[in-house]
């Protein structure tokens, strides 16, 4: 596997990390097992963070007896100096170790988050102290939004910024990325997949290659998922024309707006699946009718029909989507659709 060096930290991390994510949703020791996996494949950048519930636990797991040769990243969202202090101990004890390679400032996603986050006596705070201390090498931080990563990014205050980056979702490449290499900060790619909006692991990654100095995380639950990037990555790096075109076409498809899944617009009094109901096209566009209008996803996808609008998801969303109108737009198209497969069914 190849390695990159992650701007001013000097670490040399695989180029391909695993992100610890969507080991949440297995059992401890499947998910346990998937990280050891990644180990056996040459993966050496872990990446978890403290509200990942069971994810770093089952990291620990899997590192035990492996800490040497492993860059471990993890990170806290809290927004008070002792807060994160907490999180760190209990990063420490659930991983397993006397400290972390790097430790992230996490989801500090507006002007205001960040000014709080650097502030005397903020979080920042808590952090150099940590360093100074030996529990952490590296300070980075993670942002859903342009303005709080360039400025972090230009502060000199972080050696590294996590931000999402596709072939979708591309403004880093012009506004991010150059802002980078311009202060050697380490670039690390999150959203690989859109929050799998992105199906085709091919040209999702391969788009990606075509930047040699990142390092990109893949969150996933299956290890078959990690060995088919692995794959990719050690393939041939240039996009085909018809690759090319496919890029457009999803591109064209999905607009200049869309859902990444992300689910911090979550809880929803009303219990609206909205990462579901936002995403549907690409149910429509995969699965057969008859899949997508019964069972579970019909009743994700028809809970968009009980949105009263109250609007308190919109401000916790990170990428500032109008949630309540593409609601009632893809409930609309959905009846649209579940009104063509009636007719065709009664039709026969």
């Amino acid at each position: 596997m190849d390695k990159i060096r992650l701007g001013k930290t000097g670490l040399m991390v695989t180029r391909l990390g695993f992100g610890g994510i969507p080991i949440q949703r297995l059992s401890d020791n499947e998910a346990t097992e998937v990280v050891k996996g990644c180990l056996d494949l040459g993966i050496q950048f872990l990446d978890t963070a403290n509200a990942y519930t069971t994810s770093e636990g089952c990291v620990g797991r899997a590192i035990a007896g492996k800490r040497d040769n492993l860059i471990i990243s993890t990170k806290s969202s809290h927004r008070k100096k002792d807060g994160m202090r907490r999180h760190l101990e209990l990063s420490l004890k659930h991983l397993g170790v006397d400290y972390v390679d790097l430790y992230n400032l996490h989801n500090v996603s507006t002007l205001e988050m960040y000014d709080q986050a650097i502030a005397p006596g903020g979080v920042l705070e808590a952090a150099q102290e940590a360093k100074q201390a030996g529990l952490i090498r590296h300070i980075g931080i993670t942002c859903h939004t342009m303005e709080p990563a360039q400025k972090a990014v230009a502060s000199g205050l972080f050696e590294t910024v996590m931000f999402s980056f596709n072939f979708v979702g591309d403004d880093a490449k012009d506004k991010l990325l150059p802002l980078c290499r311009q202060h050697d900060v380490g670039f690390i790619v999150m959203k690989a997949m859109a929050g799998g909006v992105l199906q085709d692991a091919t040209i999702a990654l391969k788009w990606l290659m075509q930047f040699p100095d990142i390092a990109i995380l893949l969150g996933v639950d299956k290890l078959s998922h990690m060995e088919e990037a692995v794959r990719i990555m050690n393939g041939p790096a240039a996009l085909t024309a018809d690759e090319q075109r496919k890029i457009q076409q999803i591109k064209d498809e999905l607009g200049p707006t869309f859902c990444h899944r992300c689910d911090y617009c979550q809880p929803c009094k009303e219990k609206v699946s909205i990462s579901m109901v936002l995403s549907q096209k690409s149910f429509h566009n995969r699965m057969p009718p008859a899949h997508v209008f019964k069972g579970w996803i019909a009743d994700a996808l028809e809970s968009g029909f009980r949105c009263v609008q109250c609007g308190e998801c919109e401000p916790r969303c990170p990428y500032k989507l109008p949630i309540r109108d593409m609601i009632q737009e893809y409930t609309e198209f959905y009846s649209q659709k579940k009104a063509a497969f009636d007719r065709a069914m009664v039709n026969g």
